[in-house]
């Protein structure tokens, strides 16, 4: 028989990332209360919540831009303290926001390598063009991402390839471990999600790369995840794999939660709550009730 210790060892072990008791603050604001979340390797975790309930503040600690007031952050089991954005990346955790930081101007290949350049020389730098043009169709053709070439300019790309632009950018680090997703399917058609939740599936297949994706639309989550938190209030008050719940299940929960938060909301804030709560729900009814 396997003992409660040795379970909890090997659960820390397949943890790339788990943060315990994180906290902050902005003046009187309290943006997190101690929260705590982990991540396996190669797992897909879906993080949903209404605006305002810490899932960006969250995203933002574990870049290295914001630093928590209470709490500790560890990966592959190592307490790390992550004291900036470049500090964050060394340890192996890349993000790609919603403006993707593309520059338009340049070509796709330009893009790949942004910052990162390959450049030969001495005092005088030049770009290695022909090593970073074959270096970026070999790794998007082994992350099965179609680009009508790799010459074009961004900008001459479509919201989707753009999408899988960035997200290949921030995945063909060498150490990289985790992927953050800051809604990555906004204003997408049909078409290209479903081209970026395929790009995801084959990362996690085909890598140890661990991703947490922020989505207000739950049909995507139960797509692409493996696991789903749910933030409200700052605290983390769900936690289910995805096999262990349903769409309509999670948003009874969602419902019974945001009664729950009503409930112990001052009467000045009820109505703000309510409204919030009646927005967030219906969105997600009205999406499964598309989808069937």
């Amino acid at each position: 028989m396997i003992s409660d210790v040795e379970t909890k060892a090997r659960t820390d072990a397949e943890d790339v990332l788990r943060i315990e008791d994180i906290s902050m603050s902005f003046g009187p604001v309290t943006a997190l209360r101690s929260v705590d979340l982990h991540l396996r390797r190669g797992e897909v975790l879906g993080l949903v919540g209404d605006n305002g309930a810490g899932k960006s503040t969250l995203v933002k600690i574990l870049t290295g831009f914001h630093k928590p007031d209470h709490g500790r952050i560890f990966i592959e089991g190592k307490e790390v303290r992550l004291r900036s954005v470049q500090d964050a990346r060394e340890h192996g955790i890349e993000t790609v926001f919603q403006d993707l930081a593309l520059v338009d101007e340049l070509s796709v290949y330009h893009n790949l390598f942004l910052n990162r350049e390959h450049t030969a020389g001495g005092w005088f730098r030049f770009l290695k063009n022909k090593s970073m043009r074959a270096a970026a169709r070999r790794y998007l053709d082994e992350i099965a991402v179609d680009v009508p070439s790799i010459d074009v300019p961004a900008a001459k790309l479509s919201g989707g390839q753009r999408q899988a632009i960035a997200v290949a950018r921030a995945t063909q680090q060498k150490n990289m471990k985790i992927l953050l997703l800051d809604e990555p399917l906004a204003a997408m058609g049909a078409k290209e999600t479903s081209l970026i939740i395929e790009l995801i599936k084959n990362l996690c297949r085909q890598t140890d790369i661990s991703v947490i994706v922020i989505d207000h639309n739950y049909t995507h989550l139960f797509e692409v995840c493996d696991r789903i938190n749910v933030i409200q209030q700052g605290r983390v008050t769900i936690d289910k794999r995805l096999t262990e719940i349903t769409m309509e299940e999670l948003i009874e929960l969602m419902v019974q939660s945001y009664r729950r938060e009503i409930a112990r909301s001052a009467s000045g804030r009820v109505a703000d709550v309510s409204i919030e709560a009646d927005i967030e729900v219906g969105l997600a009814t009205q999406t499964v009730q598309n989808e069937q």
